[in-house]
């Protein structure tokens, strides 16, 4: 043990800092700033532009503020959750790597005197700013956009009632749902040539988790995020058949469970991209 600890205390840990904050920055600038990330924008924002219209052309009674607040916990999890940020996160983590390698251009971070550590957990994390960042927005924009009809009521539900709490609780999952999908397509792009097959069994897994034994459901991310839903609301139609009640679990236990998840990914992330070799005749 304590030859693990002096090991540890002699890495070059503020050199890894800096390399990992300069690669960070250069990623976010690299997500947020692109042309390409147009179709990402539109997933993020389309709910508060239909929110918007329904926001001039209705009429907003003090009666109907609880079905807006189940409208929006809908858009929340059945939008969100299930298409918005799973396919967001795909576009954005799944060309952190993969897209790279068809660019050709990450042979140059491969060959700088940089662990591939450092490169990888900095790629994710401009990733996760970057989806959150977007997402986060979008959810405010959504938020304030529902209520803000609603004049003296709706401010004070927002600033007093139970908004905040039903606001930040919708927060933590959009942050969440973009770490725990962001990981999972990260681990894709590094394990295949062509992610969009495994994200695509992936959404599968997803949609039938619930009715699967409860140690299978550990490895989803939307079992995880069901349990911090502020507002249960029943799903109609198509997506009776996606929603299956389930025995609830505490919030710290859910969040805890997929914080585990996540850095079980991460880990064997950092495993393939040690031994990732990029062979251009093929890739």
């Amino acid at each position: 043990m304590t030859d693990l600890i002096r090991t540890v205390q002699q890495q070059p840990w503020s050199l890894w800092w800096i390399q990992f904050r300069r690669f960070a920055r250069i990623e976010i600038r690299r997500n947020l700033i692109t042309k390409r990330a147009w179709w990402i924008y539109f997933l993020a924002f389309v709910p508060a532009v239909i929110i918007f219209i329904h926001l001039i052309v209705d009429r907003h009674q003090p009666s109907s503020m609880t079905e807006d607040t189940n409208i929006l916990a809908g858009i929340v999890q059945l939008y969100y959750v299930r298409l918005g940020v799973f396919f967001g996160c795909l576009g954005i983590f799944s060309r952190l790597i993969r897209g790279e390698m068809i660019e050709r251009s990450l042979h140059y971070y491969l060959l700088s005197p940089v662990r591939r550590e450092v490169i990888l957990l900095a790629k994710f994390f401009a990733g996760s700013v970057s989806a959150v960042v977007l997402f986060g927005v979008a959810l405010t924009f959504d938020f304030v956009l529902m209520y803000i009809g609603y004049g003296g009521a709706g401010q004070d539900f927002m600033l007093h009632g139970a908004g905040p709490g039903q606001f930040e609780a919708y927060l933590l999952i959009m942050v969440l749902a973009c770490l725990g999908y962001g990981s999972l397509f990260l681990m894709l792009s590094l394990m295949f040539r062509n992610p969009m097959p495994g994200a695509l069994l992936l959404w599968g897994w997803e949609a039938i988790n619930p009715v699967m034994p409860s140690l299978l459901q550990k490895f989803s991310v939307a079992s995880y995020l069901r349990h911090l839903m502020p507002v249960s609301v029943p799903a109609e139609g198509i997506f009776a058949l996606l929603t299956v009640e389930t025995e609830p679990v505490a919030a710290w236990v859910a969040v805890i469970g997929l914080l585990a998840l996540i850095a079980v990914v991460l880990i064997y992330c950092c495993i393939r991209m040690r031994r990732l070799e990029i062979r251009y005749t093929t890739d």
